[in-house]
């Protein structure tokens, strides 16, 4: 049964407000075949069935899945069968994907760690040997010269901004 929902029209205005998209990505997703809006003169006139198209594209991208993964469980729906089809083969790349995204999730973490023991042998070594080399050192000296030099103005050193 349809409703009004079904028959709402939308412009590439109001979905990009939406979904915070872009014109640009709506006209990609249309180029690739992924959404199919109908034309007044020049016009997009996107409908209910391109707004769930483009809420699924949007949420396979953020997931991770590739355009060509996203347009395969798009092409399985079948609204004779609920769908059952297409969730079920979503529902496998769905667990498939949470798998990979937590093994680079791990990856990650290991790398983290691996540079802060590092930064931590760096810095031990180079407050030993130079610690005028380290981050904030200049800072530092800075300060320790007007507490010893009070009468003394200090003059800051100039900073590049980043």
């Amino acid at each position: 049964m349809a409703t009004a929902d079904d028959h709402r029209t939308y412009s590439i205005r109001q979905l990009c407000r939406e979904f915070g998209a872009t014109a640009r990505a709506l006209r990609f997703y249309e180029d690739k075949g992924l959404l199919t809006p109908a034309r007044k003169g020049q016009t997009r006139v996107y409908g209910a069935r391109d707004r769930a198209r483009l809420k699924l594209i949007l949420r396979g991208r953020r997931i991770g899945f590739t355009l060509q993964e996203i347009q395969e469980m798009l092409d399985l729906y079948d609204h004779d069968d609920h769908n059952a089809h297409q969730m079920a083969v979503a529902l496998r790349r769905h667990r498939a994907q949470i798998a990979a995204l937590k093994q680079q999730r791990e990856d990650l973490d290991a790398a983290i760690e691996t540079a802060e023991e590092a930064c931590a042998v760096m810095e031990r070594k180079l407050g030993e040997h130079r610690p005028d080399l380290l981050p904030g050192a200049e800072e530092y000296a800075t300060l320790l010269r007007a507490r010893m030099n009070p009468e003394q103005p200090v003059i800051q050193p100039f900073k590049a901004r980043a």
